[in-house]
């Protein structure tokens, strides 16, 4: 024990009017006061944990909000904070001091840093709305359920330290509060911080109604843009003609599925709800509130941390009051977003005269009220009662969907005036711009040209209602990303790939590389495909030692290794086969092995026998290994062999035919034949593979633009014009070459070619 205690010892038992059992009592009370200091030791640490869980939560909204800034997104979709476990269980870290029920907060400093946990939580979740649009129907179901387990655990919680005093304990009776008015007012701090607390349990369950409702929109909303999407594609279908593309045909073909995108977007979607609009209000409201409460709590005499948690309060507060500020940003200007982007003047107008509660917002609803049940009973009188049960309770639901959603709307009057006086300031800006033009000749330049243009692609655009008007600004700003993004991606031309695809002249390559007349080495004979023998031959490029290192990088390896990012796309969005998957991983795995080590299944390339000299010496070199691990393999199968084994023996095999066929090709003469020619011959065949694979890369782009899953589209068109802007150049030089006879699904194929240029004329 302390000295302290100590001395209370020698001191109160000298006493002889002080009992046993009274010495007991105190004895037992101090050795408590001292076990409880001592297990509330490691709390400021704890408090530390906290404020870290609640800086993850702020580094991820602030990503998201520089992602929307950056990609010109003013709705501020959620890319990296979104609601998933992961971010349950940080954000469960972060809210810990409300959650807590026994810790005293003595002072009000520790007080206001519980009550600034709450009002972070309503920031989290007003941030976290769009989030719900990227979820399939079982991934929303599983994260509303457990987002509303947090939420009523929480709300359960403080109402609990309402009732029990924890967060009116103080140990300063009243607050004097000086500057506000000219006189001084007294203020009992427990009432204050009684309506506060209400106020913030009122705001936590409006967001968590506000998100059931949205969820039941949401699930409605992509049935139907799902359904105009499907339309608006059949058509896109029928007006593209894809078989000799060219880049402006593959530019207006992704433009036009970059607005169904866009505007199909789930989050694009949500951005435009009411709810949303809402909770972007409310949060606003509630950042001003919290705000407005710190003076309040920032007395001088106040500024010890009387808690478990220490020093580490004023972290915490510190911390989650930036992430109030700062987390207020994408919930406000989503709100804006959806009033002065996504809809038009007209639309608001009709909104302040009549709040009109769309059919999506109650279908979801009333579907359920008219579908069967599987009753358990074959009893017609239950069936009635639990049908008769559920169209009540479902009745009531309607009911109630159509109360939030109107309320959602009364709230968006707020920003709505303001929207409008920023809209009509637009328009006279603009019509002062007019004004002072030189000419009115450029105003009205071909102005039935552009509407019928515009026309064009209004019928791309997808939206729920389908007598609202898009504004055509939106429209505009769209297709300016796009075009952006294809621009930028322009800058990123694989210039040392286009330079080896310069030196084709014709796709004999791909004929020549592999003969028939090698005989089989495997039992099991695998189809070609168009990476294993692109590496395949760099491989033999390397292993000539009199070829120069920087000669074979420059003019072979990088080009190599661009390409293969456009032939591995090529492979996998138009070859998925089984064995075209196994010969694609055994080319990954020995390019990374060749590429990184120097190395051809643990083979020094550039290294071999001293014997071995002349090109035909190297190319037996290579053939005699690869014949060796193939047998060798073959002969050591038991059973299904392992992958590493499965591909380790179809690259042998491919090194093994690739350099047969070399061989053959010259009938005896290969000792004359020099290591300069043989890296030449392979350069040639290296570049025409790549170009006929490459001749799919429009296909592929076109194939990128459309993806079945919803949520996944936005980010599938992306990538179409990101590949389209860097293979633009590589488009437009195989475009002229004239291509085999042969379907666009054959194209694909390079045992197709193969079998083509060998015979025509079959």
């Amino acid at each position: 024990m302390d000295s302290n205690f100590q001395y209370f010892v020698e001191h109160v038992a000298s006493c002889p009017n002080i009992t046993a059992e009274y010495l007991s009592g105190l004895w037992i009370s101090l050795f408590q006061s001292h076990q409880q200091n001592r297990f509330g030791k490691p709390m400021p640490w704890i408090g530390m944990y906290i404020a870290l869980a609640s800086l993850f939560c702020i580094l991820a909204m602030m990503a998201d909000l520089l992602h929307g800034l950056r990609n010109r997104k003013l709705w501020f979709p959620c890319k990296y904070f979104t609601l998933n476990a992961a971010s349950l269980t940080v954000i469960a870290v972060a809210i810990k001091l409300p959650m807590d029920l026994t810790n005293l907060m003595p002072s009000y400093e520790d007080q206001a840093a519980k009550l600034g946990s709450v009002s972070f939580m309503c920031t989290i979740m007003a941030n976290l709305l769009p989030s719900l649009a990227t979820m399939n129907s079982k991934e929303l179901v599983t994260n509303m359920i457990a987002l509303g387990v947090l939420v009523i655990t929480l709300v359960v919680n403080v109402c609990i330290q309402i009732n029990t005093g924890v967060l009116s304990y103080h140990e300063e009776e009243t607050v004097v509060l000086t500057g506000f008015t000219d006189g001084d007012y007294t203020l009992f701090y427990p009432s204050f911080s009684f309506m506060l607390t209400i106020s913030y349990v009122v705001v936590l369950l409006m967001l968590l109604i506000i998100y059931a409702c949205s969820s039941l929109a949401i699930l409605k909303s992509k049935q139907i843009l799902e359904s105009k999407y499907q339309a608006a594609h059949q058509t896109t279908l029928k007006d593209q003609e894809l078989l000799q593309p060219t880049v402006d045909k593959l530019k207006k073909h992704v433009s036009n599925y970059w607005i169904m995108a866009k505007t199909g977007s789930p989050q694009f979607m949500t951005a435009s709800f009411a709810t949303t609009s809402a909770s972007g209000v409310i949060c606003a409201l509630t950042t001003i509130l919290h705000i407005w409460s710190m003076p309040i709590f920032r007395m001088p005499h106040t500024r010890d941390f009387r808690s478990d948690y220490k020093w580490s309060m004023l972290l915490i507060r510190i911390v989650q009051l930036i992430g109030v500020i700062l987390g207020t940003i994408a919930p406000l200007a989503r709100c804006f977003a959806a009033l002065s982007f996504k809809l038009s003047v007209k639309w608001i107008w009709r909104h302040i005269k009549v709040f009109k509660v769309e059919s999506y917002w109650t279908q979801k609803l009333s579907d359920w009220k008219y579908s069967s049940l599987p009753f358990p009973s074959s009893r017609r009188h239950c069936k009635i009662v639990i049908q008769t049960l559920k169209s009540l309770f479902l009745n009531i639901c309607i009911s109630f969907q159509l109360i939030v959603v109107v309320a959602c709307k009364i709230i968006t009057l707020i920003p709505i005036f303001f929207v409008i006086c920023v809209l009509y300031c637009l328009r006279c800006w603009k019509w002062l711009k007019a004004m002072f033009r030189a000419s009115r000749v450029d105003l009205v330049q071909n102005p039935d040209e552009q509407l019928e243009k515009d026309k064009d692609l209004s019928r791309y655009v997808l939206q729920l209602e389908d007598d609202m008007e898009f504004p055509e600004r939106t429209l505009k700003g769209i297709l300016k990303s796009v075009n952006h993004l294809i621009q930028k991606a322009e800058k990123q031309q694989p210039n040392n790939l286009i330079k080896l695809l310069a030196e084709s002249r014709s796709f004999e390559g791909v004929e020549k590389f592999d003969s028939h007349h090698v005989p089989p080495l495997l039992s099991e004979e695998y189809l070609n495909s168009w990476s294993l023998p692109l590496v395949t031959l760099t491989t033999i490029a390397m292993s000539l030692p009199n070829i120069q290192k920087n000669i074979v990088d420059r003019l072979l390896i990088s080009a190599v290794r661009e390409g293969l990012v456009y032939v591995t796309l090529v492979e996998e969005s138009l070859g998925g086969i089984d064995d075209h998957v196994s010969i694609q991983k055994a080319a990954k795995t020995v390019w990374l092995e060749v590429e990184v080590h120097n190395t051809w299944l643990g083979n020094k390339l550039q290294k071999p026998d001293s014997q071995v000299n002349t090109a035909g010496q190297i190319l037996q070199w290579l053939s005699d290994t690869a014949k060796k691990m193939v047998i060798k393999d073959e002969g050591m199968r038991t059973g299904v062999p392992n992958d590493y084994s499965k591909w380790r023996c179809i690259s042998a095999n491919s090194m093994y035919r690739v350099t047969e066929t070399i061989l053959l090709s010259y009938h005896g003469d290969i000792d004359q034949l020099s290591q300069e020619e043989l890296f030449v011959q392979i350069s040639l065949m290296t570049a025409d593979i790549l170009a006929a694979c490459l001749t799919n890369l429009p296909q592929v782009i076109a194939m990128k633009c459309h993806t079945s899953a919803i949520e996944k589209r936005e980010a599938s068109v992306h990538a179409a014009a990101q590949l389209l802007g860097e293979a633009t150049n590589i488009v437009n030089t195989l475009q002229e070459r004239e291509l085999p006879c042969l379907d666009p699904d054959e194209l694909t194929s390079i045992d197709k070619w193969r079998a083509y240029l060998k015979d025509p004329f079959p």
